[in-house]
Formats: structure tokens, sequence, C-alpha cells
């Protein structure tokens, strides 16, 4: 038996921001989206265009409060091929949310708060 990851779920309270964040900060894009019939949900999946592995962003028409993410020590990680440049960038957006220079990684939030580690190639 053999398992193949597929995606992550992030839930969303504004669809339209965080796909805008997730466009300018990391290029992911749609690659299919999925409405309700009667419009309680949209399911976007977004990718990288490089990997399978997609992230599924989840807007739930009747949820008005913040999502409790508890400490937040889950998050998603993906690699910068311009580690420079792609921290320059994030700092310019003002996402940079955490750093951790010993270890060589920092962490941007999006507008929901979740976690998105950036890790250099090596």
């Amino acid at each position: 038996m053999k398992f193949k990851f597929v995606h992550n779920n992030f839930n969303v309270l504004d669809l339209e921001k965080s796909l805008r964040f997730y466009r300018e900060a990391l290029g992911l894009t749609e690659v299919r989206k999925k409405e309700a019939a009667d419009g309680s949900f949209i399911l976007v999946f977004l990718g990288d265009g490089e990997s399978g592995h997609l992230l599924e962003l989840t807007w739930l028409r009747d949820r008005k409060e913040p999502y409790n993410l508890g400490d937040n020590e889950f998050h998603l990680a993906l690699v910068a091929d311009d580690f420079a440049a792609a921290h320059a960038h994030h700092e310019k957006m003002g996402c940079i949310c955490y750093e951790n220079e010993k270890m060589g990684i920092y962490f941007i939030n999006d507008p929901d708060d979740y976690w998105i580690e950036i890790v250099p190639k090596r």
C-alpha cells in the first residue's frame, strides 16, 4: 500500500483577499474551483506549477469569526529558489512574522494568520 500527498487545507474568511495574498506572496495560482450549488461554500485549489501538491482554500458563507489556530504550531513549508529575493519581497509586503536566522529560515503569515515557512534551496 502506498500513499501520496495531495493537498492541505486552510479555511479562510475573505477568499479574494487570500487568493491575492497567495498569488503575490508565493506565486500560487488556481488549479480548480468547486462551488456549492446553494452557495454555502467555495473550495479553491492552488498550485505552484511544479509539484502536484495543492493548497485548498475553503470559504464558508456563514463563517464570520476568525478561525482558532491554537498556537499555530502547524504550517506549510515552501522552498525558495532565490531566498534573498523572496525575503526582500515578503519584507516589502510586510508579511514576515518570524525569522530564525540561526536555522536560515523565516515564516510569513497569510490574511487569516496561517504561517508559511520559507526555506532556502539546499
